[in-house]
């Protein structure tokens, strides 16, 4: 009795750490820019509001400070964190772990912005939940940030498509007769026939 291959069986082990390193890179990619984004987005919320008192008729007026008027530095560094989560998919290797340490770190001033929001004494009545999501979001992209430190060399990279023509080898069996398809059209551009080889 001859042995089939069962369609329902489990992938290879390539196959497998395949798939796991593209849901690595996706749940790192979206930690990334979830987490940045949700910052930048606190960032232009009232941290702090208080009540400017007038004299009578007219009435009091409660103004506040924006997390980006109280730390200019934090919407700047938000950004950063989503073109960082952006970038985490067009690196590779060594550089990409690089990039990971350094979106971890940015996390954490992210987070620490947050914290200052909670914790500190701003003049007026402190408005919690801004500041807590931003710590929060720090938190995701420090998340994201450590994950692709730690496993981003493993993950795959961009297509050879997106690579320079020089680095990639020729593909055999290409359009007209293994050629590329940029070499024919150059062949028809010289005033050559591209299919007589």
């Amino acid at each position: 009795m001859s042995a089939t291959a069962d369609p329902t069986s489990t992938p290879s082990a390539g196959g497998g750490r395949a798939v796991a390193g593209r849901r690595e890179l996706a749940y790192a990619v979206l930690l990334c820019l979830a987490g940045a984004g949700l910052a930048a987005w606190m960032a232009t919320l009232a941290w702090e509001s208080g009540e400017i008192v007038r004299r009578d008729p007219m009435l009091g007026v409660t103004e506040g400070r924006t997390g980006a008027q109280l730390l200019p530095w934090l919407s700047a560094l938000a950004l950063v964190g989503l073109a960082g989560g952006g970038a985490v998919l067009a690196t590779r290797g060594r550089l990409r772990r690089l990039l990971g340490g350094l979106l971890a770190l940015l996390g954490l001033v992210l987070a620490a912005g947050g914290g200052y929001g909670l914790f500190a004494d701003l003049g007026g009545r402190t408005v919690w939940q801004p500041p807590a999501l931003c710590l929060l979001g720090g938190v995701l992209v420090a998340a994201g940030g450590l994950l692709t430190a730690l496993r981003g060399h493993r993950w795959p990279a961009m297509g050879a498509r997106y690579e320079r023509a020089a680095n990639r080898p020729a593909a055999a069996g290409g359009p007209i007769g293994g050629r590329g398809t940029v070499d024919a059209w150059d062949a028809l551009d010289r005033g050559e026939d591209p299919t007589v080889s």
